[in-house]
């Protein structure tokens, strides 16, 4: 099956609400739990709490319609601004913000950045913490040189970017290209968060096979490198896999 041909989430027909119900819901026997929502939340938290990062605008590009990880950032951030790539995935996450009926419920995740903070009387302020954090919700297209175009954005003193650049690279060229698209988003002495899946070649969803760049922790510090980005901290999950499953 790795062989085949593969879609990519941004540029095809891509269920943004399978997607979140497959891999990052809170249904006691989905799979990658720990690798989905424990791991990034635990990360968030250690990063954020010790107040090494810190400022005014965090930009936030992350695969599909995620938006787990910034439970942990609203404390510090008092304005979010959120990119999506793609309109489903734009839609998918204004009617969690608008609070609109039928919106995926990420009660689980804020629950558990709660517990994190030890605060876990103020689950509901928590989740209403990071909705008024949320300035914008805009579209972005890395196929232009400014991804926000016509939009300009001031420059971030954070940008948050969880497991996207696999999904939308084909090659280390692209992956080159588009890392340096998101680093002109930063201000100059601010901070990039990366949370990616390593050695992984594709994911399915609703039946699909999307396309995941496959590379491995040394190539993405390289890249980083190269566009004169300091690692401060990489931290690794136990589990590295080709492909991800349904879980069906």
């Amino acid at each position: 099956m790795d062989g085949g041909p593969k879609k990519f989430y941004h540029k095809h027909d891509f269920d943004a609400r399978d997607h979140l119900d497959t891999f990052f819901s809170d249904k006691p026997d989905m799979e990658f739990a720990d690798d989905s929502l424990t791991f990034p939340l635990m990360n968030f938290h250690y990063v954020f709490s010790s107040g090494f990062v810190k400022g005014e605008v965090l930009i936030e590009l992350s695969f599909g319609s995620l938006i787990h990880h910034l439970y942990l950032s609203c404390d510090v951030f008092k304005d979010i601004i959120i990119l999506k790539l793609n309109e489903r995935c734009n839609m998918e996450t204004s009617r969690w913000k608008d609070s609109r009926t039928g919106a995926f419920t990420w009660n689980h995740s804020s629950a558990h950045a709660a517990k994190l903070e030890e605060k876990s009387d103020e689950v509901q302020d928590k989740d209403e913490q990071l909705k008024t954090a949320i300035s914008r919700i805009i579209s972005c297209d890395f196929d232009n040189e400014n991804i926000t175009y016509p939009v300009v954005l001031p420059l971030a003193d954070c940008i948050t970017s969880m497991c996207l650049m696999e999904g939308i690279c084909k090659d280390e060229d692209d992956y080159m290209r588009n890392l340096e698209k998101i680093s002109k988003l930063l201000r100059p002495g601010g901070h990039l968060i990366l949370i990616v899946v390593l050695n992984n070649s594709y994911y399915i969803v609703g039946g699909v096979k999307f396309h995941s760049f496959e590379f491995d922790d040394r190539f993405v510090r390289n890249a980083l490198h190269k566009l004169g980005f300091v690692i401060d901290r990489a931290g690794f999950t136990i589990r590295h896999t080709r492909h991800v499953p349904t879980g069906a």
